[in-house]
């Protein structure tokens, strides 16, 4: 993620060749946020398309089949490279329907805005945070519905319309032990013991959230998939030979954590006495930072037996656990979406271009989406676009042309329908 302003300017050049009002924000360290608007003064109430101008780095430029800046397209079906699923593809299809809209000189009270944001690679505080308190807010938009653009196939499954979505809770822990020579262990406190004292009795933490539910159950997530299948039988087929499919579902629907990276010890003749996990927690609706910090801090007083305690210089041989929040994004849910008439003609058009049943449904990880909801700026916000989720972040990573096609007839034909009907 960085150097956003480049891929704004670009963007800027192309609505002001088609005379469409935008804005560019500058931030510091070349990076920044843009908007583009059907009309130039802001008024009336207002659909937004929003996407994210940032892309996470290519790695290993050897391992792909092409150049992952290339944008390379092979038999006219698909095009390689970098963002080209996540999320570029859904960032221009949004900028094209804006400029057939704006084509036709449609008489309407309604607006249109495209929100090009950066940072949203990196938690999205500098990018959607920002551009909803300082540009959407600031110029008292009267948001009722928004789309952000992110990436809603999950082949075999059909397009997907995302109506919530989980948090993301990064905890650092530290185990604070005694250092001493190996020779002797008995007189320190191995930090590595200690911590895996901990690492064994963490899936006792569900049972501080048993009674926190999904917005959506499992059994309504199932009778809602099975209704794109010709019968429920082809569905559970399917569905019972496709790990992926079931792996997704879990994790649709259940709080889950994992410990990501270790580390501990300075020397092989040296009793560590200090050593550091991350772990990930992904969060539903209902729980926070706060909550899981306090659940860790009682599941390693009664099952571990060691304090908690913020990290300080110690004084003494003191033993204790410190436990830190690196980073929080909450999870967020769009109460009511059932009765959406909006909700309900964007699912009919894309069914009728994509030619197969969309669904409604959660999504296992965060977006900007959340920023949207949880704000009280755009509660009625959903996430749906173009590409497979399978392949973003991946090497080789690649949009369908179709798919892209297709994704702007949706977001055109919805545009049009959002600034026409009465």
């Amino acid at each position: 993620p960085g150097n956003e302003k480049d891929v704004a300017v670009k963007l800027k050049n192309y609505m002001d060749s088609f005379k469409i009002h935008n804005e560019l924000y500058s931030l510091e360290n070349n990076r920044a946020n843009f908007i583009a608007s059907l009309n130039s003064d802001y008024h009336g109430e207002t659909l937004i398309y929003n996407g994210h101008m940032d892309v996470v780095p290519p790695g290993e430029i050897d391992d792909w089949k092409y150049p992952p800046l290339s944008a390379h397209i092979k038999r006219n079906k698909y095009m390689y490279g970098r963002g080209t699923s996540d999320m570029k593809g859904a960032l221009v299809a949004m900028i094209i329907a804006l400029k057939i809209l704006k084509g036709l000189d449609l008489d309407t009270k309604r607006n249109l805005i495209v929100l090009a944001v950066c940072d949203e690679e990196t938690l999205g505080e500098l990018g959607a945070q920002w551009s909803i308190k300082n540009i959407l807010e600031e110029k008292s938009i009267d948001s009722s519905f928004a789309i952000v653009g992110e990436v809603s196939g999950l082949p075999p499954l059909p397009k997907a319309l995302i109506v919530g979505e989980k948090g993301h809770v990064t905890i650092k822990i530290v185990t604070h032990g005694i250092e001493c020579h190996s020779s002797i262990p008995f007189e320190g406190k191995n930090a590595i013991y200690m911590m895996s004292d901990i690492i064994q009795n963490l899936d006792k933490i569900n049972e501080y959230f048993d009674d926190i539910s999904p917005p959506i159950s499992r059994n309504e997530l199932m009778n809602r998939l099975s209704e794109i299948f010709p019968t429920k039988d082809i569905f559970e087929k399917i569905f019972n030979e496709q790990p992926r499919l079931q792996n997704f579902i879990k994790a649709l629907n259940t709080f889950t954590k994992n410990l990501n990276i270790i580390e501990g010890g300075v020397k092989d003749n040296v009793i560590p006495g200090k050593c550091e996990a991350i772990m990930d927690f992904r969060t539903l609706p209902g729980i926070n930072s706060e909550m899981i910090i306090d659940a860790l801090t009682q599941l390693i007083n009664i099952y571990c037996n060691y304090e908690v305690k913020e990290e300080h210089k110690r004084e003494t041989d003191e033993l204790y656990v410190s436990l830190e929040v690196l980073s929080e994004a909450e999870a967020s849910y769009w109460e009511g979406w059932e009765s959406s008439s909006r909700l309900k003609t964007l699912k009919s058009y894309s069914e009728k271009i994509y030619g197969n049943t969309s669904f409604y449904s959660l999504f296992p990880a965060t977006t900007d989406a959340r920023y949207f909801r949880n704000s009280g700026f755009c509660p009625k916000t959903i996430v749906y676009g173009p590409g497979d989720g399978s392949i973003t972040h991946s090497v080789n990573e690649y949009i369908e042309i179709e798919d892209f096609i297709n994704i702007i007839k949706v977001y055109t034909l919805f545009g049009y329908n959002f600034l026409t009907s009465p």
